[in-house]
């Protein structure tokens, strides 16, 4: 039996399926919760800081000023370590890692003039009875330690006299160095009226170093041929794509000559700090040993050693130090704080102004390596 065919009109209607819209960019909601968040942890902070100064202030613990006593430069908030209920106070302040003059926390700010806010801070203080300064450093630049060490002897005198000389002692600073507290670690330590080590800790490395690498050799394997016009014979010194034999014998004397003339500065700043706290404990700390200089070769020490040769007054522990800074101090008891860079808006937004340097990826080798600059003198220990 034939099906006959099916007419047209009995044909289902075409299905149309209406365009779909574009889809709108959610570019725009990301910033604005990025923005939210921002403002809420902005608006946390603040009402934190404000609710930490009130409490502080209900306590008696509360500074002199809100601020840093300098008009420019980190931005210091005090922290209580230990509450004490004593109307005395004794700032901690640390020193870990390199010294260097360079920016090291993304705050615009570096170790040096870190130190000194917080040693402003701590001489506007009038609670502030002493200082204990928290070493733990292998050194660092050479420039960069000389200015935490003139900060630290300045700190201690008041005045001079008509000769130059210091007339009245300001509020003394006492050094704990921790495990490590080698060259411009103690070339800093040496500014401090009494230094407390432990039995173990490694310092001493009194010398100056030099760094940077010859790469001729490299550069004729290649066939890169190195291209220099300069204005006179010394122009360029320490250049690293001269052969060695091509350098010549006065040059090696100039740049000896400076790292001499360096490492007698740091053999004179030890002498003097040293010769300066023992006056100032009134024999009671420890003289340096005759034999002292022999040691000032660049090799590193042991607490142990160092009390022996009179580069450091007594072995112990931060509690120790915080014990001989009230005795200095001739107070029975203190609170102890520490100056802690304040952020705010300001700083988080300066992140995104920052170069590409500041994002670079770094390989986690589980030890940090020091980056020492060509041309640069450091007080520096290298193990």
């Amino acid at each position: 039996m034939d099906i006959p065919p099916i007419s047209p009109s009995f044909m289902p209607p075409p299905v149309i399926t209406p365009p779909t819209p574009p889809r709108k960019s959610r570019g725009w909601m990301i910033a604005s919760i990025i923005l939210l968040v921002v403002l809420a942890f902005s608006l946390f902070g603040n009402l934190a800081q404000f609710i930490g100064s009130a409490l502080s202030f209900r306590n008696g613990l509360h500074s002199e000023s809100f601020g840093s006593a300098r008009d420019a430069g980190p931005k210091l908030e005090e922290f209580v370590l230990e509450n004490n209920k004593s109307p005395n106070k004794i700032a901690v302040i640390s020193v870990d890692g390199i010294i260097s003059s360079h920016e090291f926390n993304g705050s615009g700010n570096n170790l040096v003039e870190l130190i000194k806010a917080q040693l402003d801070r701590a001489e506007s203080d009038k609670r502030v009875k002493a200082v204990v300064l928290k070493v733990d450093s292998p050194g660092g630049e050479v420039l960069a330690s000389d200015e935490i060490y003139n900060a630290i002897r300045a700190f201690e005198t008041d005045d001079q006299d008509e000769h130059g000389k210091p007339a009245t002692k300001g509020k003394p600073v006492i050094c704990s160095m921790g495990s490590l507290a080698a060259s411009g670690g103690y070339y800093i330590s040496s500014g401090c009226r009494w230094i407390v080590a432990n039995e173990l800790t490694i310092t001493g490395s009194i010398g100056v170093i030099m760094h940077g690498y010859n790469y001729r050799g490299l550069m004729d394997k290649v066939g890169v041929a190195p291209m220099t016009y300069k204005s006179g014979k010394f122009k360029d010194m320490l250049s690293g794509d001269r052969a060695p034999g091509d350098i010549p014998a006065e040059e090696r004397a100039m740049v000896q000559g400076l790292i001499d003339e360096t490492y007698g500065k740091f053999k004179e700043v030890v002498a003097d700090g040293r010769s300066a706290a023992h006056e100032a404990n009134k024999k009671s700390g420890k003289a340096l040993a005759d034999k002292w200089e022999d040691f000032a070769d660049g090799r590193v020490l042991s607490g142990k050693q160092a009390l022996e040769l009179g580069l450091v007054d007594e072995l112990g522990n931060f509690d120790d130090a915080v014990d001989r800074a009230m005795k200095i101090a001739k107070i029975d008891s203190a609170n102890l704080v520490e100056y802690r860079e304040r952020y705010d808006l300001a700083n988080f937004l300066s992140l995104f102004g920052q170069s590409g340097q500041a994002h670079d990826i770094k390989l986690n080798l589980g030890v940090e390596v020091p980056k020492l600059r060509a041309g640069l003198m450091y007080f520096l220990y290298q193990p």
